[in-house]
């Protein structure tokens, strides 16, 4: 990144999404998205299959254009700033010659740039120096997306979109890429993620922005979104709990939205978390409760309308 693109960059947002919507024929796969990200930001995004993350990231990346509304980075579009160096992404699958070794596959994509770092550089930043002989073909999935990401850091990118970066690490790996990403975007750099483990979410990024069916639902730190969600989830033991209609009882109180069994072991949700308690232990030999408030999963079922429920009292048997 040049001095003079980072002073600029300073001053705009690394990502502004205005009214942008996606048709595919009679299909809206993006309805309407607003999304601003600045610059040093880390920001999940989140969303269930066919909620329209990779339709807006590819919009992102200037691979497709906004039906309507319009998409700029850094205040460029897309393309423009792509050609300028300012974007890079790390992809889940592809991009990779099995027969070349790691450093000859870093040195390859370098000698595509007019300008970038080191290889040397990108390849410790990566965690993967210590590889660097290997063949692509003898690397684990793990080590192949820590590849992938070395390459992308050689033009040394303002913004960084990365998709499900982490799959194939051990937790060792995992914590050391988030270590990297960490320390790049305190020197400014803007990251985007999706990722399946809402873990990660949870645990490093600053925003999290959760879309579903082409919208956002939610915008905000996880605490926020956690917040977001109905209710909390009520957990207790209870011996013989499918009998004498138990289940049904308690499925039938006011605000319970769901009840698992699972052996011995209750599962609650419920919006009147103390009124389940007392009839718990009124009426119960109910024992070891605890009252939580909804997690991340929770909220992202809630939020996207993923929360498989049966009809009735949406007991869960």
């Amino acid at each position: 990144m040049t001095t003079e693109i980072i002073g600029a960059s300073q001053e705009l947002a690394a990502v502004a999404l205005r009214g942008v919507t996606r048709k595919f024929g009679d299909v809206e796969a993006v309805r309407g998205i607003d999304l601003m990200l600045r610059p040093g930001e880390i920001v999940a995004f989140l969303g269930p299959n066919g909620a329209g993350k990779t339709t807006t990231i590819d919009m992102i990346l200037g691979l497709a254009v906004p039906t309507t509304g319009s998409v700029e980075v850094f205040g460029l579009t897309p393309r423009q700033a792509i050609a300028r160096g300012l974007v890079s992404a790390v992809m889940q699958t592809g991009g990779l010659l099995k027969d070349l070794s790691v450093r000859e596959t870093v040195e390859y994509t370098a000698s595509l740039f007019a300008d970038t770092q080191p290889v040397g550089v990108v390849l410790e930043q990566a965690g993967i120096t210590g590889i660097a002989r290997r063949k692509v073909a003898k690397c684990s999935g793990g080590e192949q997306q820590r590849l992938r990401f070395a390459m992308a850091l050689l033009s040394d990118p303002a913004l960084l979109l990365l998709d499900e970066p982490t799959t194939g690490m051990d937790v060792e790996g995992r914590r050391s890429f988030w270590s990297s990403i960490r320390k790049d975007s305190q020197g400014g750099r803007t990251v985007l993620f999706a990722t399946h483990y809402l873990e990660e979410a949870d645990q490093y990024a600053d925003r999290i922005v959760l879309v579903s069916q082409g919208r956002v639902v939610a915008d905000g730190t996880a605490a926020e979104v956690r917040a977001l969600a109905s209710g909390r989830t009520i957990q207790a033991t209870l011996p013989d709990a499918r009998s004498d209609g138990r289940l049904d009882e308690i499925g039938r109180l006011a605000g319970v939205e769901s009840v698992e069994v699972r052996g011995d072991h209750l599962r609650i949700r419920a919006a009147d978390s103390d009124a389940v308690a007392r009839h718990l232990l009124r009426h119960t030999d109910a024992r070891d409760l605890e009252i939580t408030a909804q997690g991340l999963e929770e909220a992202f079922l809630d939020l996207t309308g993923q929360h498989d429920t049966n009809t009735g009292n949406g007991v869960t048997r």
